[in-house]
């Protein structure tokens, strides 16, 4: 498994993608965290929307994104945001090979356990419940966290992605 690792600062990985999208409710921080990542750089390619309008429905940009994720879950990572981040994350759960975690404020502990015992491979903010500089502190933080590679997880993660 490809590991996103802090070095001075930064987290990188080594032959993988960092994939962002979001609808018009996560517009400000998706492009906040996209020059965020860039100045630490950690490259990702964004899926959109690539303008705000409020008549956007988040599934036309989180669907690609996670399809992207799903094709190679060991190495490609998401973010997704959307208002609550609810919605973008029921929908790209929906496609094979994908693991997302919800964030919307609270205590950072999810963030790790979602890498360490789940190994999400995205993860879905609530831009309506946390900032710009708390969304980069959980992003960096996830992109940082390894999966423990336990048996008894990797067990668990194999009887999920059984199902789809």
């Amino acid at each position: 498994m490809i590991m996103w690792r802090h070095e001075a600062g930064n987290a990188v990985a080594d032959n993988s993608m960092l994939f962002i999208a979001s609808d018009h409710a996560g517009f400000e921080i998706k492009e906040y965290l996209k020059k965020e990542l860039a100045k630490r750089e950690i490259p990702c390619k964004d899926f959109g929307a690539f303008s705000y309008k409020k008549t956007d429905d988040y599934p036309d940009f989180i669907i690609p994104l996670a399809k992207e994720v799903g094709k190679n879950q060991k190495k490609n990572r998401g973010i997704i945001l959307g208002w609550s981040g609810q919605g973008e994350a029921i929908v790209a759960n929906r496609i094979k090979g994908v693991r997302a975690a919800l964030y919307y404020g609270g205590s950072t502990e999810i963030i790790k356990l979602s890498r360490t015992h789940n190994n999400s491979n995205i993860l879905s903010l609530g831009g309506g419940f946390v900032s710009k500089s708390l969304a980069l502190k959980i992003v960096l933080l996830w992109l940082g966290t390894p999966f423990s590679n336990l048996a008894r997880h990797k067990r668990r993660i194999q009887k999920i992605d059984s199902l789809s």
